[in-house]
Formats: structure tokens, C-alpha cells, sequence
């Protein structure tokens, strides 16, 4: 029997404290929700404080009659602006001093260019930038519990992702898809550097990344509203009817990513059918490019300088070990 064909369903998370960004729709609110069921107490890390006020109603409004207690409540961060990083990272220091996952689920897709107020390229910033720095920030707290782990959204989109060394923000020359593209090959690179560091420096964080497929998600709106194209908003609700999966589908992958009790440092998870497109979570592998041990190392000491977040806990005396 294919041991990844078997019926999986979150485990028991009672004790375990987790944090989820982008929590207020789509995957991020489905992986709350099952955290939250599972009885984890879940922090709904979201950028607009009104929507994740909703979304924490509406999680609590589907949990409480089952009559288990829910523990779940709403942290604001912007992650495509370090300063709102840096001052989540403190408040959870206080509100949780021991965390033990830590989804970085939060993301835009395809919009025209922008700049973040740190003058970054804003698809790289929310994908990537600020998630390297929200970990990096809250590795204290990881790194308290027995058995942290640290999950990273990726896409299949990272299939065209190649990284622009000679301009990461794209001054010349943008491309909508293509800058996607490259934010989603990083969240892979990042994910294996900080597994390949933590193992180097002899801790317990495990570093998993995981797609979701193609997820009927308010992701595939934002780039068409930004842009006004009304036609590019009509061609991509047209495409999501017919291949994407319910939102609490494709979160499955980063569920079992998140808790799944069998899982190795390292390992990426997404949807078992054609293409990764759609189905059950299974293991399964990023394309060559996003396993370049070279470019995560690049991309890491480039991000380290961007973001001012140096990652201190996770400095062994050999990197390469």
C-alpha cells in the first residue's frame, strides 16, 4: 500500500501554540481553523485588523458549538513592512513566548509593481522579505519549544521562478508573473537554507515548505484589481471554476506540513493529482533550481542585508556541516 495514499487528518495539537500569517481568508483561515480544531491555540496573524476581526468571529462562530474550548486570537502585522514585522515579532514575544509552528502563509500574486515603505519591490517583500524577517525575529520563541517547525508557502508557480540576481527588485524590465515566479522559488530556497542552518546548528526546527495546487483564493483577484483590468479578472474567475479546489482542500498540504508527526526537515507537500493541480496532500519534489544549495546560500546572505535580521541563534562555527 502507498504509505501516502493513507486517510490523513490533523493530530492532536492540544499544548501547542501556533502562528498563521495571511489568516483572515483563503488557506491561511482554513489552517487556522483546523489548528484551532485540533485544539492548538492559534495566533491569525493579518494585515487589515477589521477583516481579521471577521475571521476570528467566523472561526469561533464554526468551533465553540462542538462545546471545545477555542483558543485563538488576532495579532496585526503588515509583512510587506518590516517596521510592522518588527513590532508583531515583539508583541508575540510577550503573548508567546514558546511557539511552536509558524505558517508563512501570507501572499499576493501577479499585481503591477509597487514599493513596500522599506523600497522594496512589494511581490518580494510580502512572499518572501518579510516572512525571512518575521522567522528570523521569532526564532527565540521557536526555538523554546521542544519541537518547532517553520512552514513555507510555496507554489508551483516557482516552476518559471528564477531569481534576477543583477535586479531582485525588478526596476527593469517587470513582469507580473515572472516576479511571482521568482517570490515563490525564494519561499523554497528559504525554506532549505533554514533547514540546512538549524540542522548545522544543532536544533530541533524543522523547515518544511508546501503548495496548495490551484485553490479558489481572493489571490487570484488582487492582481487583476490592482491593475483595473476588468477583462484579466473575467479570464481568471472563468479558469478557477473549472480547475481550482475549495480553499480548505488546498489547505491540507501545509496541514500536514505543519503537524504531521512523521515529517523530516526539508520535506515540500502538495496536492497528489495531474500536476500537483489538486487532490490529497502528499510528498512531493521542487523543481532543480529551487534545490540550488548556492542560490539559497545567495539569497539568505541577500535577504540577511535587505532586512537587517541576521538569524544570531542559527550561526554555527561550519555552515557547510
Amino acid at each position: 500500500m502507498d504509505p501516502e495514499k493513507h486517510s490523513w487528518y490533523v493530530p492532536d495539537q492540544s499544548g501547542r501554540t501556533a502562528l498563521v500569517t495571511g489568516a483572515n481568508g483563503g488557506l491561511g483561515y482554513h489552517v487556522s481553523l483546523e489548528l484551532a480544531r485540533a485544539g492548538a491555540r492559534v495566533l491569525l496573524a493579518c494585515r487589515n485588523a477589521e477583516r481579521g476581526e471577521e475571521a476570528l468571529r467566523r472561526l469561533r462562530a464554526e468551533l465553540e458549538p462542538s462545546g471545545a474550548p477555542v483558543a485563538a486570537e488576532l495579532l496585526q502585522v503588515d509583512v510587506a513592512d518590516l517596521t510592522s514585522v518588527r513590532r508583531a515579532a515583539a508583541e508575540v514575544a510577550e503573548r508567546a513566548p514558546v511557539l511552536d509552528v509558524l505558517v508563512n502563509n501570507a501572499g499576493i500574486m501577479a499585481t503591477p509593481r509597487w514599493e513596500t515603505p522599506d523600497g522594496f519591490e512589494g511581490q518580494l517583500a510580502t512572499n518572501h522579505l518579510g516572512h525571512f524577517a518575521l522567522t528570523g525575529l521569532l526564532l527565540p520563541s521557536l526555538l523554546a519549544a521542544p519541537h518547532p517547525r517553520v512552514v513555507s508557502v510555496a507554489s508551483i508557480a516557482h516552476w518559471f521562478g528564477r531569481l534576477k540576481r543583477g535586479d531582485l527588485m525588478w526596476e527593469r524590465n517587470y513582469s507580473p508573473w515572472a516576479v511571482y515566479g521568482q517570490s515563490k522559488l525564494a519561499n523554497l530556497l528559504f525554506a532549505s537554507e533554514l533547514q540546512r542552518r538549524a540542522r548545522a546548528a544543532r536544533t530541533p526546527l524543522l523547515s518544511l515548505a508546501a503548495h496548495p495546487g490551484i485553490s479558489s483564493t481572493e489571490l487570484f483577484s488582487v492582481g487583476p484589481r490592482m491593475s483595473g483590468s476588468r477583462a484579466w479578472k473575467l479570464v481568471q474567475e472563468g479558469g478557477m471554476r473549472l480547475v481550482a479546489q475549495h480553499p480548505a482542500q488546498g489547505a491540507r498540504p501545509l496541514l500536514r506540513a505543519a503537524t504531521d508527526p512523521s515529517v523530516a526537515g526539508g520535506e515540500y507537500f502538495g496536492p497528489d493529482g495531474p500536476f500537483g493541480l489538486r487532490g490529497d496532500p502528499r510528498r512531493t519534489r521542487a523543481m532543480p533550481w529551487a534545490r540550488d544549495a548556492e542560490g539559497a546560500r545567495w539569497l539568505w546572505e541577500r535577504s540577511a542585508e535587505l532586512t537587517g535580521v541576521d538569524y544570531a541563534q542559527l550561526q554555527p562555527e561550519d555552515l557547510a556541516a
